[in-house]
Formats: C-alpha cells, structure tokens, sequence
C-alpha cells in the first residue's frame, strides 16, 4: 500500500478513532510520550505561525498589485466579499443554532484533562517556566507579523525592482514546503495526543457528540452558500443559476478526492468554460480564485471557533467577534492552495484575537482537515461563480473599448 496516496482527512479520522479507543487502556508512560511530542509541536506551530504570516501574506500582496492591476483587484475584491459575507452568514445562522442545540455544555471548558498524571516528561514553551521547560520564543508576534507583512508586501507592489520580490517568493517557497512536509503529516500525531488526553480525562464523549452538531450546521451552510453565489452570479451574468451549479459538479467531486484548491484547478477551469466563460477570463480568475478564494473555509473555521468560544462560555457578540472576520478573510488570501493550508494560516489568528490555548487550537485543526474536502469543493465550486461575474463584467468592458475604437476610426476616415 502506499501510504502517501491516504488523504490526510483520513488519517485524522483514524486517529480520532484510535485516541478514543486506546484511550481507556493506554499505559501512562506511553500516553506521557504522546503528550511530551504534543508539547514540542504546540511550541514549533507557535514559532512558525509568524514565519507562514510573512512568507505567504507578504508575496501575496505585492502580487495582487502588479500585472494586470484592475482586473487582479476587481477579483481579490469579489473573492474577498464573498468571505466575509460567508463568515458573517456563518456567525448569524451560529447565534441561534449554538445557544439552541448546545444548551447545558457551557460548564466546562474545552481544555486538556485537569490530571497532574497526564504531564508529559519535558516540554518547551513560548515563555519561561521551570526547569523542565526549553523556552523556544516565536521571533515576531502574530499581529507584528501581520503588519509587517502589509508593509512589505505593498512596499513591493510599488517597488520595479525584482531581487527582494524574488527573496519573497522563494521564502514563500520554503515555508509551503514546511507546511507540507513537517506540519501537515505531524498533525495526525498531535491530534492523537490531543484526543488521548481527552480520553483519558473523560472529556472526549461530550466533545465528539458536541461537535457532530456544529459538523451538519457547517455542511448544511456550504450547499446553501453555493446556491446564493449562484444565484447572484447568475442575476449578474444573466445565465440560469442552477444549470450553472450543475455545471461546476465535476470540480466539487474532484476536490472532494484531492481536498486540495491547487489541484482541482484544471476541472475547475474546464467546467467553468461549460458555463460559457471565455478562456482568457478563466485562465485568469480560476488559478487565483483558488488561493484567495476560500468561503467555505471560512464557514468551517468561523462555525467550528463559535461553537468553541460557547462551549467555553466566551462572548460570542458581533462586536468582539467581527474584527476576527476580517481578519481572517486576509489570511484566507494568503493561503497555500494545499490540503490544511487555510487552518494553518489562521492558526495564528485564533490564539491571537479568540485567545484559543494549544487544545483548541488542536481541536480546530482537528475538526476542519476531518472535513477539508467540504469546504475546498465549497471553495472550488464558488470559484466558477466569481469566473462569471468578472467574464460579465470584462466582456462589457471589452465592448465599450471597441465601440470607442471604431468612432475614434470613423472620425480619422
């Protein structure tokens, strides 16, 4: 068998599953094992979370302002409104679902198991602490990082110069390849220790079953997200919105298989010249859709933080919550097109402005890669939606340049 061709959805299932089942039997010296690695990669995510802000937020933005200017911003903005109505859509429909359906599990918080047996033999931290502590500080804070990253990335979309735009990207190239090598095939281990601990402390029953609600909630929100951007795109283009949905059902099931936006991008771009988009306007907008375009990311990210934040009786109001949702729409721009890129790079966010510990963190990433191949194909399949709106609007554009052109002619002749 080979083992790289297991979708990592899969392997975060089986570990799920594993954590629940060894959990009630497992030797406290080996769960200790598990804990001490939790330790250390809960310290290493902490140290890369600034480093992924600035190598992915950084190209990004001096890359959307360069080449084909207006057309680059008319599409990061449509992508980025769609975002942010997903996640607002998200945090309404979470303010009666949570309250109704969760009702009674705000008691306790979702942490690790308060059991002094269940330490691990050593850890590392971003902050001192005893003797058994190896401090390794992050070399930015998230929000430092962020603004830096704005800094630069416009610095360079003004700069002609190409050498530090080329660091930039080669460092992007880096860091993706950290996340795709070191920090995605480790986070089945850490969530196996994240739900062994549950386990053993006798948390992991109200979590699972908590959770299940928040998982149809969130599914649920995507089929019907996908039909209201069909429906605008297809006001805007004047092109039946369901015939157009079933025209992009080819990319939804391949990212369904490939739980990677990068991937699905040469299904995509054939379905969404079956909806009639121009060649040109879909070479464009499918390749770049499929890193800023991430709503049923979002969906998943904003729901499953929500129900956290109630669970553990947070203020769940619009005026403490909404500055997260920008936020994450940014970061949502900047994510690597690969399966688990997107709660990577909100990773920061979370613990930054919801104040998530290392568990809940855990949790998120538990919860959105067991569901990622939803949420890309949600992505994905909203990607064709934004190909007709901007097809509409450059073919109306294109239009009015050459009616100008033949009277400018006629007026020479």
């Amino acid at each position: 068998m080979n083992f790289k061709r297991i979708p990592l959805f899969a392997w975060v299932l089986l570990a799920i599953i594993l954590a629940i089942i060894t959990g009630p039997f497992m030797p406290l010296v080996l769960a200790r094992a598990f804990f001490t690695f939790n330790a250390i990669f809960g310290t290493f995510l902490g140290f890369v979370i600034p480093l992924i802000i600035i190598g992915l937020v950084t190209p990004a933005i001096a890359e959307l302002g360069s080449g084909s200017g207006k057309w680059i911003a008319l599409t990061a903005g449509i992508a980025y409104l769609s975002t942010m109505i997903a996640g607002f859509t998200t945090w309404g429909v979470s303010q009666f679902v949570l309250p109704t359906y969760l009702a009674g599990h705000t008691a306790t918080e979702i942490d690790t198991a308060d059991h002094s047996e269940l330490v691990p033999f050593f850890s590392m931290s971003n902050s001192p602490g005893d003797d058994l502590t190896i401090v390794v500080e992050p070399v930015m804070g998230v929000m430092t990082a962020l603004v830096l990253a704005f800094i630069l990335g416009l610095g360079l979309s003004l700069v002609e110069g190409t050498v530090v735009r080329r660091g930039f990207q080669e460092f992007r190239i880096i860091i993706i390849a950290m996340v795709e090598k070191i920090l995605i095939p480790l986070l089945p281990i850490h969530i196996f220790g994240i739900f062994l601990d549950l386990t053993m402390g006798g948390d992991v029953a109200r979590v699972v079953g908590t959770f299940l609600v928040v998982v149809v909630m969130t599914f649920a929100l995507t089929i019907v997200y996908l039909i209201f951007e069909f429906g605008v795109a297809g006001a805007i283009a004047g092109k039946n919105p369901l015939k157009a949905l079933w025209n992009m059902k080819d990319a939804y099931l391949t990212a369904l298989g490939t739980s990677s936006s990068a991937a699905t991008i040469p299904v995509t771009l054939m379905c969404t010249e079956r909806n009639g988009v121009s060649k040109p306007v879909s070479a464009f907008t499918v390749p770049l859709c499929a890193t800023i375009h991430l709503s049923g990311s979002t969906i998943k990210i904003v729901g499953f933080s929500l129900a956290i934040i109630f669970l553990s009786g947070g203020d769940m109001s619009l005026a403490t919550y909404a500055p997260f949702i920008f936020m994450l729409g940014i970061m949502m721009i900047a994510a690597p097109g690969v399966p688990g890129g997107a709660i990577a790079a909100a990773a920061g966010l979370l613990a930054s402005m919801l104040g998530f510990n290392e568990a809940q963190v855990g949790l998120m990433f538990a919860t959105y890669i067991a569901l990622d191949s939803f949420g890309t194909a949600t992505n994905v399949t909203g990607d064709g939606a934004i190909a007709l709106i901007v097809d509409k609007i450059t073919r109306g554009r294109i239009g009015d340049a050459n009616h100008n052109r033949s009277v400018a002619e006629a007026k020479t002749q």
